[in-house]
């Protein structure tokens, strides 16, 4: 005779072993009291995260226009992502074009909010989002990541243990809640990773969603879709861009995060099951998004893009989704694709990104393929920043 399971106590005891399973792994990766430290760069990293030539980078030492770095035993400099950014302010200060070198907000600039959003899981929003965070500040950007997704991912790329680290307090939800909300400072964290902070996210947020139709019911000010740009103009002077990583639903974080947005991203799989679901996904934004617009908010964006993600170049039905989507959005589909790649995902069990991991790690060609196609996408985000100041 079969034995019938109780699933609240198998999915207690999966959850269990499952936790335990993965702070193991997270011993084994890390020690316990370590903290993630940025690698150093190499000269030729380092000189085009700079936009100079590597001739140039070693003229600047010669002539003691560059701080001493790191240099091996064979005489090779390294780069930390300090070094870079000193002598990124000391070209800038030398530079006849302003911005030259310091290319983030100007007097008048209103600062950039990203959302990073999908409706399904697995459409590599998250990869997009923290790879397009480091990416703008090795770029010289100040940046703010800020995780509203309970599952915490890009908390947990960071190298916190939100299970362990917020698990009653310290995350966005304490600037965000309804009852005595914390000021926006209180919850941002210093990284390893220079010119970028993380407003980090973890379970609590769950509350948010459920105690929001209480607060409308009551009237509570400000509402759901006004307090993440209410908590975001608290700091919104000390940085240049703020990168959103937004929950696989159409919730009320995710509304509160685009009616703080100036800029959306969203990143589709091409395959009809994920574009079949995107359709439903912008359906029900719409109407939504219609809704609260009536009630008072904002609704101004500077661009809309569709991200392509995990993309096979060499996969026929691919190739025609992505036609098919450009036929259709023509100039809203951004033109550099995140291809999918074993490096990305590689990097991603010891929780790092393709920014952070040495590149003799991986297969040379592996490695650069991924290395090339995110500095493409970032790049171009980059370009959409420029154009939204007028530049």
């Amino acid at each position: 005779m079969n034995q019938t399971i109780r699933i609240d106590q198998r999915v207690r005891e999966n959850a269990e072993h499952l936790a335990r399973a993965l702070e193991n792994h997270m011993l084994n990766s890390f020690a316990p009291d370590a903290h993630k430290e940025l690698r150093l760069f190499t000269a030729g990293e380092a000189a085009e995260l700079l936009g100079i030539s590597t001739s140039f980078l070693r003229k600047l030492h010669f002539e003691d226009r560059a701080p001493e770095v790191h240099t091996s035993a064979g005489g090779r400099r390294h780069y930390s992502a300090a070094d870079v950014q000193n002598i990124r302010k000391s070209l800038e200060t030398g530079s006849k074009t302003r911005g030259t070198y310091m290319p983030g907000r100007r007097e008048g600039d209103k600062v950039q909010v990203l959302s990073f959003l999908n409706f399904k899981g697995g459409s590599g929003k998250t990869t997009s989002a923290i790879h397009a965070a480091q990416r703008l500040a090795l770029k010289g950007y100040r940046v703010l990541a800020v995780d509203i997704d309970p599952q915490a991912s890009l908390t947990t790329l960071f190298g916190y243990r939100p299970e362990y680290d917020f698990l009653e307090s310290g995350t966005i939800y304490d600037a965000l809640r309804y009852e005595s909300p914390v000021s926006m400072r209180e919850v941002i964290q210093q990284t390893y990773f220079e010119g970028l902070d993380l407003a980090p996210g973890g379970l609590m947020l769950q509350e948010f969603e459920h105690e929001t139709p209480q607060a409308l019911m009551h009237q509570v000010q400000p509402p759901f879709f006004a307090r993440m740009a209410a908590a975001l103009r608290e700091v919104e002077a000390d940085y240049d861009v703020v990168v959103i990583d937004c929950p696989p639903q159409l919730g009320y974080l995710t509304m509160s995060a685009l009616c703080a947005s100036t800029g959306v991203l969203i990143t589709v799989v091409p395959n009809m099951l994920d574009i079949a679901s995107m359709s439903q996904f912008l359906q029900m934004t719409s109407s939504l998004l219609e809704v609260v617009a009536e009630a008072g908010a904002s609704m101004e964006f500077d661009f809309l893009r569709f991200l392509i993600n995990r993309y096979e170049p060499h996969d026929g039905p691919q190739q025609q989704m992505v036609a098919f989507l450009r036929q259709l959005f023509a100039e809203e589909v951004m033109v550099a694709t995140m291809l999918k790649s074993t490096a990305i995902s590689d990097a991603g069990l010891t929780h790092q990104t393709i920014y952070e991991v040495e590149r003799a790690q991986f297969h040379r060609n592996t490695y650069d393929r991924a290395l090339e196609s995110l500095n493409l996408v970032n790049d171009e985000i980059e370009s959409l920043l420029q154009k939204a100041w007028g530049r």
